[in-house]
């Protein structure tokens, strides 16, 4: 009982960074569809605020900033949604273009087109988690290891 412990938390690991990893592939697609085949629409910013994290102790705070944008698709439909990390000198009022899948217009992005940058995220976040899933199946190998040689010494 005692060493299920050391093979759990691991795979409990090892599974949510494959979740990370599907929901960072998802919106790396999501977007670069968006930009390569999405319609453009002026939009214009209703709200913008900025949430913060971290700052116990010693560490160190992080800002997001949000925006609230709403566009008009070329149906007619209006839309309204909600964007993170998007720039800060964007201000309640201003005017943005913003590109959007007619199937999916709630998904709409105002972030300009980068792929490069998209692509070294989403790389630098998978190799991460790469990085996480391969030291959790190696803490595995070596307690089953550890557990098969001691041969039942451990209480």
């Amino acid at each position: 009982m005692f060493e299920l412990f050391f093979y759990a938390v691991p795979t409990l690991i090892i599974a949510g960074c494959a979740s990370a990893a599907y929901l960072l592939v998802r919106r790396a697609r999501r977007l670069g569809r968006t930009w390569a085949q999405g319609l453009t629409a002026e939009a214009r910013c209703l709200r913008m605020y900025t949430t913060t994290s971290g700052g116990g102790g010693d560490t160190s705070v992080r800002t997001t900033v949000h925006h609230v944008y709403e566009f008009t698709t070329r149906e007619g439909r209006t839309v309204r949604f909600e964007e993170a990390d998007g720039p800060a000198t964007v201000l309640e009022g201003d005017f943005v273009t913003v590109r959007y899948l007619p199937e999916q217009p709630q998904q709409a992005t105002a972030l300009p087109p980068s792929r490069g940058k998209l692509a070294f995220s989403t790389g630098f976040g998978l190799t991460f988690l790469g990085v996480v899933t391969t030291f959790c199946i190696g803490f595995i190998v070596v307690a089953h290891t550890m557990f098969s040689e001691s041969a039942g010494l451990l209480p």
